[in-house]
């Protein structure tokens, strides 16, 4: 049976490998080329330093994906909206897993005060992100047409949205 966790130093190898597999055939990001280990290391650290989650799903000591918040904007006003990532090993697609991944994180967001989580899913064609996302809630918030080119395609980036929390119907506790 799967089980999330918080992400730890030894999952670098299996996330980068995940990420990888992407980037190199996959529309949902627009890199192009692989990140190193150590450049997935950095990037985790960053999300931890912020005192956000990065989550992995293994089972039987396998990563099979990996979900992390990173924040929206860099701006002070944007501290309660977070921008969502999530992977999937590709023997993991379509079992429910993703699923269960993007709960999971969307728990742990609300658990820190966030208000609003945000998706952005590159190509408008990614059928398996939007439907994730869409069965954990998130609603569509607009599309930006031919914004990416990858694979010798011009791609659209498609947001989505998920309040969180309280969402706006209350100030948040700094008020600031």
């Amino acid at each position: 049976m799967p089980t999330i966790r918080a992400s730890q130093e030894h999952d670098i190898p299996a996330i980068a490998a995940i990420y990888g597999h992407h980037v190199l055939h996959g529309t949902g990001t627009f890199e192009t080329v692989p990140p190193t280990e150590e450049d997935m290391a950095a990037r985790r650290a960053d999300v931890l330093g912020k005192g956000l989650p990065y989550l992995v799903l293994e089972e039987d000591a396998n990563v099979l994906g990996f979900a992390y918040c990173q924040w929206f904007k860099p701006r002070p006003a944007y501290r309660f909206s977070a921008e969502d990532s999530i992977y999937l090993h590709p023997d993991a697609a379509g079992k429910g897993l993703g699923r269960q991944l993007l709960d999971a994180l969307c728990a742990q967001a609300e658990a820190l005060g966030l208000r609003k989580l945000i998706a952005v899913i590159g190509d408008s064609g990614n059928a398996g992100s939007i439907g994730v996302h869409h069965a954990a809630g998130f609603t569509p918030a607009g599309t930006l047409t031919s914004c990416g080119w990858k694979f010798g395609r011009w791609l659209d980036i498609v947001i989505m949205e998920r309040t969180v929390g309280d969402a706006d119907r209350t100030p948040p506790e700094d008020g600031a």
